[in-house]
């Protein structure tokens, strides 16, 4: 019998042969090494010196206070007010400084995540399915994103024929405006947001609606009457979604008293809980709805090529389809900011923000989010499309209305009753937690009294036929 106990196939052997990260790391040249080792040390000096300067109040408030850009922004304003030019100039630049410092903030973010995060997202599902991912293309594979992109702009883009060429130009580029947009009341600090808007909430959901629009130009421009069909579905199952999105964001307002995602935050700062643990259940109806909103696995029925050929972009082709493609990864992380503000307690984390700068909290809360959004993906497969809307209307919509009204109550509850807020709010979060598994029990129990949930009926056709004989059945 052979001794040899080598994996059984060339990738396994591959995986196994593969040093970690670790390894190849201390595998360096020791001047770089020497080089990374002193630039730790002095970035552990820093943050000594920086803990001194928080501890004696040194930094409070100050232009170079790293905690919080925001300060910056302030002297910058307040030098611009106090300087002798002319009022229409000061107006003007004070205006325009912070606008275009801000949107080039938000561009920063978003575009340099569409460079690095498809390869953060094929690295960590290929861990899932037990493989390497991107990791030919320049140091650990970084640069394959980059490869990628410049394979797509090299792809001929084919028109169809008779397509409105106008129309079918702008959705790609219009699919961003959500994407970009979305990030503008979303708080990064006290001090660091670019439109604090009092309609926060409301401004959110009106962007994210607006990739409606998008996609159904996609589909209708095309001239095909599979794209057509693609937009069809896919517009079907956004606005449907959008309802308990909507009625989960309802219940965060109704809670915390305020549209303003600052404020939003504040709250969940001072009452020293998250949202989640106190509206479990909107929580997880936003996160499951965002996800068909912005056409992530399980619910991207937009791309459902086993279906329908491609969706809305079928007739999209080299750069204009990767834009589609691209948009999903920009929606994530908008999504993962959304999530972590209004039910994660924003950039703030029990006090630690005193500490560790505000944008960092909330980048790291993202992060989770988006991580959780690639094990989704790499977990289960992809719903149809009578199951993605059957869930939505006879299951989440009617139940987040009930326990909206039902945090409704406690709201105006929590206003009148003088008592400690731990009690209160502990309170809350038990009768929502209570309810939402009652509630969600007794209704699936409703939806499928007719249906033995424990022994499934096997499908007819695997079982007695099969081929063509099933075809000629079929027909009659």
């Amino acid at each position: 019998m052979s001794s040899d106990t080598r994996p059984a196939t060339p990738m396994s052997r591959q995986i196994a042969e593969h040093r970690s990260l670790l390894d190849r790391a201390l595998g360096l040249p020791k001047f770089i090494l020497v080089v990374l080792s002193v630039a730790l040390i002095g970035f552990v000096i820093c943050q000594i010196l920086i803990g001194y300067l928080v501890v004696s109040g040194q930094l409070d408030g100050k232009w170079y206070d790293v905690r919080d850009f925001g300060n910056a922004m302030v002297s910058l304003t307040d030098a611009i007010n106090r300087s002798q030019m002319d009022s229409r100039i000061v107006s003007t630049l004070t205006y325009l400084i912070p606008a275009l410092l801000g949107a080039t903030g938000i561009v920063s973010v978003v575009g340099g995540w569409l460079l690095i995060g498809p390869w953060a997202e094929r690295r960590l599902l290929a861990k899932f399915q037990i493989r390497q991912g991107p990791n030919r293309t320049g140091p650990f594979g970084l640069l394959q994103s980059l490869a990628d992109a410049l394979k797509l702009m090299q792809k001929e883009i084919i028109i169809p024929r008779g397509a409105d060429r106008f129309l079918y130009f702008v959705p790609p580029i219009a699919v961003f405006i959500p994407a970009i947009l979305g990030w503008a009341p979303i708080p990064w600090s006290p001090k660091m947001s670019y439109a604090d808007l009092d309609v926060g909430v409301l401004f959110v959901i009106a962007i994210s609606s607006l990739g409606v629009l998008a996609v159904f130009m996609a589909g209708w421009a095309s001239n095909n009457h599979y794209s057509l069909l693609g937009a069809m579905r896919t517009i079907a199952m956004m606005i449907s979604y959008e309802i308990p999105i909507s009625v989960s964001l309802l219940a965060v307002v109704l809670l915390t008293g305020s549209t303003k995602l600052s404020e939003i935050v504040m709250w969940q700062s001072e009452q020293g809980v998250w949202l989640i643990m106190l509206i479990p259940f909107a929580a997880l109806a936003f996160l499951f709805a965002s996800t068909a909103e912005i056409n992530r696995t399980p619910n991207d029925i937009g791309e459902a090529e086993s279906e329908i050929v491609a969706g809305f972009y079928t007739e999209y082709s080299g750069m204009k389809a990767g834009l589609f493609m691209a948009v999903e990864l920009g929606n994530a992380i908008l999504v993962g900011a959304l999530m972590s503000t209004f039910f994660l307690g924003g950039y703030t984390f029990f006090g630690l923000e005193t500490w560790i700068p505000g944008y960092l909290i909330l980048a790291t809360k993202i992060g989770l989010v988006y991580f959780l959004f690639v094990w989704i993906r790499a977990t289960l497969p992809r719903f149809r499309l009578d199951q993605l809307m059957g869930f939505a209307w006879k299951f989440l919509i009617p139940v987040s209305i009930v326990l909206m009204f039902l945090t409704a109550i406690e709201s105006s509850i929590l206003v009148r009753w003088d008592v400690p807020s731990f009690l209160s709010l502990g309170l809350i979060a038990l009768v929502n937690i209570t309810a939402a598994v009652g509630l969600t029990f007794v209704w699936m129990r409703v939806l499928f009294r007719d249906n033995d949930l424990s022994a499934p009926p096997t499908p007819i056709l695997t079982r007695k036929m099969g081929g063509l004989q099933a075809a000629k059945v079929l027909r009659g």
